[in-house]
């Protein structure tokens, strides 16, 4: 193991939903975590123009907090026929309540404003952009993207964010219909999942994954 992880390892977000993936994707690897909240370390102000900028303002501003090592995740879904939108976005597009159905109808609504009344036909994907900094500044970035198709009405109450809304290529579940286990994959090599995918390019260089 890259010896960078003898120290605990900080994850920069506030998001209990991430947090809790972190953690499951750690656990072979037996790295000690620890998060922000514990910390009273806050999130600075997402002021990138891409998923990798927003990702390492997080991952960056926590480390030189901490003096730890930390990984930030900056992800969200970009819909093709919206031109991309809400991309970097999709958390914005949630508000101030992170009231995420709210943020599918109004996925919904723009799509059928373009003429799209059957939201199956309309192709999306998921990004993820994962980075692991130091306190002095040095970091690595790792990305990970699943390409699949939106649904309407959203179907299933697992994950979080968009998941209900998007059906993963090779599936005809969305990732709200899925469990942590099947959306990430077990093995975590063969994830599905953005985030899952960019977390194994960081293991394999960092923690001798294989």
């Amino acid at each position: 193991m890259n010896n960078v992880f003898t120290r605990p390892l900080v994850l920069a977000t506030h998001n209990k939903n991430k947090i809790d993936e972190f953690r499951t994707f750690l656990a072979p690897y037996s790295v000690q975590t620890l998060t922000l909240k514990e910390l009273n370390v806050p999130e600075p102000e997402e002021t990138g123009t891409t998923f990798a900028e927003n990702a390492a303002l997080k991952a960056i501003g926590a480390a030189q907090a901490t003096g730890h090592v930390a990984i930030s995740d900056d992800s969200g879904l970009c819909i093709h026929d919206l031109d991309g939108a809400p991309g970097i976005f999709s958390a914005r597009w949630a508000g101030l309540q992170k009231d995420f159905y709210a943020a599918a109808e109004r996925v919904c609504s723009e799509l059928k404003a373009r003429g799209f009344q059957d939201l199956s036909q309309c192709r999306a994907h998921f990004v993820s952009a994962l980075v692991l900094a130091w306190p002095n500044g040095k970091h690595a970035l790792f990305e990970g993207r699943v390409w699949g198709r939106l649904t309407w009405p959203l179907r299933g109450d697992k994950g979080f964010g968009y998941d209900p809304l998007f059906i993963p290529d090779g599936s005809e579940r969305t990732f709200g219909e899925m469990t942590l286990a099947e959306k990430h994959g077990v093995p975590l090599g063969n994830g599905t999942s953005h985030r899952a995918k960019a977390f194994m390019a960081l293991a394999k260089a960092h923690l001798g994954a294989v």
